[in-house]
This record gives C-alpha cells, structure tokens and sequence, in this order.
C-alpha cells in the first residue's frame, strides 16, 4: 500500500483509539499495527507530536509487578480535533470512494 495513504490517516486513528480509552504507547502501536502495516516506531513520533500540539496529556501510571506505564489521554481540544477531522476524513473518503467506483466517469 502506497505509505502516503496511511500518513495521511493514522494521527486520526491515534486519536480515535484514545477517544475510547486512554492508552500506553506500546498498546496503541500494537494495535494499529495488527490492522494497518505499520513500521516499529512509528506511532512514537505521532504521540510527541500530538502532545506537543496540545491534542494529549499524558500520566504514568504503575502496573502490578511491572515498572510504571506512560499512558495518553485526549485534552478537550484533542477531542474538538479528533470529531472535526474525524467528519472531515469521513467526507472526504466517501467522495473518493464514489469517483473510484464510477465507471461511467467521463473526462471533461
């Protein structure tokens, strides 16, 4: 799959996993990458982004018998962003999908 699609679409999908719940990175990463081809890391550099944006906070939390956890969690405007680019995304795909499936697509 051309790697351009999937920049463009998994800050969204980091902020849709942590609109249901607050994660660590590890699980984010893990989970995207059993339904997306994602690189090791690649999920670590969108999370900096994200907080430094202002999107996530961030708090550790310890496991029994194992050392502390960094989880994120969406600020307000984490929130606000993710519903704006969320509906934004989901239009945008839906147009998309209508011209691709459009065989009677005439050039003009």
């Amino acid at each position: 799959m051309n790697i351009q699609y999937k920049k463009g679409v998994l800050e969204l999908c980091v902020l849709s996993l942590l609109k249901k719940h607050d994660c660590y990175g590890y699980e984010i990463s893990d989970y995207l990458s059993k339904h997306i081809d994602i690189a090791d890391g690649t999920v670590y550099p969108i999370l900096r982004k994200l907080r430094s944006e202002g999107l996530l906070t961030t708090y550790m939390q310890e496991e029994s018998g194992g050392p502390p956890r960094k989880y994120y969690s969406l600020t307000k405007l984490g929130r606000e962003t993710y519903e704006k680019e969320r509906a934004e995304y989901l239009n945008f795909a839906k147009k998309v999908e209508i011209l691709l499936e459009d065989e009677n697509n005439d050039e003009k």
